[in-house]
C-alpha cells in the first residue's frame, strides 16, 4: 500500500486546475509551453544545435547538412539530429579502478503532425541512444570504486541500446499549455535549470535534477505530463510515470505500468520573469512521491526540491538549489548546492562552479554515513560550430564510502560532436 497517499489528490487537482485556468482570459504566452521542458528535452537540444554559435575556430563543416535539415523540417515537419558524446575520468585515489570512460551515440528528433505552424501543434518526440563503456567500469558506476555516495556522472553508462524518449507532445490553449503522453524522461520537466544537462553542463548528479534527493528519476518511462503558464509569470505542472521503467526494454513498460502500477509522481509550481527566460530567472518548488518497488526492493518515499536562479547582465547565473527526501531510494536525505555559471559570449564558452553538501540516505546505503562536500568546476569550450570540449575537476571531501580518504580528486574530459 502507498504510504504517501496525500499526493494523489494534489496531482489530480492540479491537472484539473491547469485545464481550467489555461484560458484566453489570462495573459498571452504564445508557445510558452515548450519552455517548460529542460535543456535536455529533444526540442530544446535541436534548437540549441541549430543556433549559430561564436565558436573558437569559426568552422562550420555541417552547414550543408543544416540547410538540408531545415528544408526537410519546412516540407515535412520532421526535425532530427545526431550527436556523439564521450566522457572520461582519472581519480587521485580509489578502492578499485583509477580511470573510467564511456560514450553515447544519440539519434533524436521531433515530427510535427498536427497544426504544424500553429500554436496548438502536436507531434512525435523521439530519442534513441547507444551508451557504451570504454573501460571495465562505466562513469555511472565509478562511485563504488572511489567510495563516493553519489554519481559523478548520471548518464555515461554501458547500457547499450536504449529508448529515452518516444512520446506525443501536444500544445493547447493557444500554446500556453502542453501535454506529453508516452515514454518519457522525467528529468526533462522536473526541477530543471540552465546548468542541469549532464551532456553540456554539470556532470555530478548533485548539481542536476533534485540535487540527488529525488528517488527513481525514471527515463524511457510510460506516463504523462501536463503543464502550462497560469499567468505570464507563474507556471505549474504535474506528472505520473512508471517507476519500474527500463529504457533498454520499453516494450515491458506497458506491463509494468498497468500491472504493477508502481509510479513516480511530481507536482511543480514556479515563477519566472517571462517564458523566454524560464531557465534564467526562475524560482520553483518540486514535490515528488514514488511507490515502493517490489522488484527493486526499494521503499516508497516522497520529498521536495527547490531551485532559485537569477541571470545577471546576460553573463552570470548564480544558483541555490537543494532538497529533502524521506526514503524512496534517493541517494541523499538532504542536500544543498550553490554556485554559478559564467558565459562571456552567449552560445560559446561556459564556466560552471558548484559546491554541494549532502547527507547520504541511511535507508539507501544501509547504514548511517558521514556528510560529504563535493566541488565541481568545468569549462565548456565551443571549438567549432558542432564540437564542444569540456575539461573539468571534481573534488570530494570526506567520501562517505571511503572513510580512509579525506579528499579525492577527479580530472575529467567531456566532448560532444553534434550534427
Amino acid at each position: 500500500m502507498n504510504t504517501f497517499q496525500p499526493l494523489y489528490k494534489p496531482v489530480r487537482s492540479l491537472l484539473s486546475g491547469l485545464l481550467l485556468l489555461l484560458c484566453p482570459a489570462i495573459a498571452q504566452a504564445e508557445d510558452a509551453a515548450e519552455a517548460l521542458s529542460g535543456p535536455d528535452a529533444t526540442p530544446n537540444v535541436l534548437a540549441s544545435d541549430a543556433a549559430e554559435k561564436p565558436d573558437i575556430l569559426n568552422v562550420n563543416i555541417q552547414e550543408r547538412f543544416d540547410t538540408f535539415k531545415k528544408a526537410l523540417k519546412q516540407k515535412t515537419g520532421l526535425d532530427f539530429g545526431i550527436d556523439y558524446n564521450a566522457l572520461g575520468y582519472v581519480a587521485s585515489a580509489s578502492l578499485g579502478k583509477y580511470n573510467t570512460g564511456s560514450g553515447s551515440l544519440r539519434f533524436l528528433g521531433t515530427w510535427d503532425l498536427f497544426d504544424r505552424n500553429g500554436p496548438n501543434k502536436g507531434g512525435l518526440v523521439f530519442k534513441f541512444e547507444h551508451r557504451h563503456a570504454y573501460s571495465k567500469v562505466a562513469p555511472t558506476a565509478f562511485n563504488a570504486d572511489i567510495g563516493y555516495a553519489g554519481l559523478v556522472s548520471s548518464v555515461f553508462s554501458d547500457q547499450k541500446w536504449r529508448t529515452t524518449h518516444l512520446y506525443w507532445q501536444q500544445n493547447f490553449a493557444g500554446g500556453r499549455g502542453v501535454a506529453y503522453a508516452g515514454f518519457l524522461d522525467v528529468t526533462d520537466y522536473t526541477d530543471v535549470y540552465a546548468l542541469a544537462s549532464p551532456w553540456t553542463g554539470f556532470s555530478n548528479l548533485a548539481f542536476q535534477t533534485g540535487s540527488g534527493t529525488i528517488g527513481g528519476l525514471p527515463d524511457g518511462a510510460f506516463g504523462g505530463m501536463v503543464g502550462g503558464f497560469l499567468t505570464s509569470n507563474i507556471y505549474a505542472s504535474a506528472s505520473i510515470a512508471d517507476a519500474n521503467a527500463d529504457a533498454t526494454d520499453i516494450g515491458s513498460g506497458f506491463e509494468t505500468f498497468f500491472n504493477d502500477f508502481e509510479t513516480f509522481k511530481t507536482v511543480e509550481v514556479g515563477w519566472t520573469s517571462g517564458p523566454e527566460r524560464l531557465f534564467i530567472d526562475n524560482f520553483h518548488a518540486t514535490f515528488w512521491q514514488i511507490d515502493a518497488r517490489s522488484k527493486a526492493a526499494t521503499p516508497d518515499g516522497y520529498g521536495v526540491s527547490f531551485s532559485a536562479t537569477k541571470g545577471i547582465n546576460d553573463r552570470w547565473l548564480p544558483f541555490v538549489r537543494g532538497g529533502w527526501s524521506h526514503d524512496g531510494g534517493s541517494l541523499y536525505q538532504a542536500a544543498l548546492s550553490v554556485g554559478f555559471g559564467y558565459q562571456r559570449l552567449p552560445g560559446r564558452d561556459l564556466l560552471g562552479v558548484g559546491l554541494n553538501w549532502s547527507r547520504p540516505n541511511q535507508n539507501t546505503f544501509g547504514t548511517k554515513l558521514d556528510d560529504q562536500l563535493t566541488l565541481e568546476v568545468f569549462q565548456r569550450l565551443q571549438v567549432t560550430e558542432g564540437l564542444q570540449v569540456t575539461p573539468s575537476i571534481q573534488v570530494i571531501k570526506d567520501p562517505a564510502l571511503n572513510p580512509n580518504k579525506d579528499l579525492i580528486g577527479l580530472l575529467g574530459l567531456r566532448a560532444r560532436m553534434a550534427l
